[in-house]
């Protein structure tokens, strides 16, 4: 299952503390596990006047391909699965992380986080286990299994390359903590294009991220690009040479 699912999850995505959608709130908008911490909670609030009815998924979170690709896990594990929520009420989800689950990445085994991704569907009311449910909104909750090392930090290798006659930005995290890549603008020659004004995206430790760039960037490559951008909230500047792959 490669990349995310509907426009929609946008509000989960964005850095804050609470994410809203109709009259759902979800609260914390990401979660970490601090090493040794098996569980955590997200707390579901229904702020209108009927009962809001759903499903909650737990997806490994890896990147392809520079890409976001999701592959159903039980290593972590939320309960209730299905939501019932009433009116002008409150309702839980606990995350346990089981027993004998693996620390690090594929590629860095032991020495990077755990990344994964809570799916929150709201449904219309009837059994969510029937097949060609339509799923009225989608929220994505990131959760990540930190590091022992305190110490540990994303870095991130800006480049571009050209793909099928498109130019694209890459993000190479060679770090073992993500990268959440906020508010983000290059400059080419004497030209400042702001590529988004919010979250970019993640670049997962020992992974890459990868973007297209908008025509009027395009059109001025190859040529060295200047990158000014927030890392975890803290703002950057860095380069992205022209790539030789």
């Amino acid at each position: 299952m490669r990349g995310f699912f509907s426009i929609a999850l946008a509000a989960a995505l964005c850095s804050g503390t609470a994410a809203h959608g109709a009259n759902l709130q979800i609260s914390p908008v990401s979660i970490s596990f601090q090493p040794g911490q098996n569980s955590a909670g997200i707390q579901l609030q229904n702020n209108g006047d009927t009962p809001l009815y759903g499903q909650v998924r737990v997806y490994a979170w890896d990147q392809r391909d520079g890409i976001d690709a999701l592959t159903p896990t039980t290593q972590l594990v939320a309960s209730p699965p299905i939501i019932e929520i009433a009116g002008k009420s409150a309702q839980t989800i606990r995350l346990v992380r089981r027993a004998g689950a693996p620390v690090g990445t594929p590629a860095t085994p032991g020495g990077a986080e755990q990344t994964y991704r809570i799916l929150i569907d709201e449904l219309p009311r009837g059994d969510p286990q029937q097949a060609n449910v339509a799923i009225r909104l989608q929220y994505s909750v990131p959760a990540f299994v930190l590091p022992s090392d305190t110490q540990a930090a994303p870095q991130i290798e800006w480049s571009t390359f050209q793909r099928a006659g498109a130019w694209h930005l890459r993000a190479r995290n060679t770090g073992a903590l993500h990268a959440q890549i906020g508010a983000t603008s290059v400059t080419v020659g004497s030209r400042d294009v702001v590529l988004s004004k919010g979250l970019l995206g993640y670049a997962l430790p020992g992974r890459t991220r990868e973007w297209a760039l908008p025509a009027d960037v395009a059109g001025a490559l190859p040529a060295p690009l200047a990158i000014a951008t927030n890392v975890n909230a803290k703002p950057q500047s860095a380069k992205a040479a022209v790539a030789r792959d």
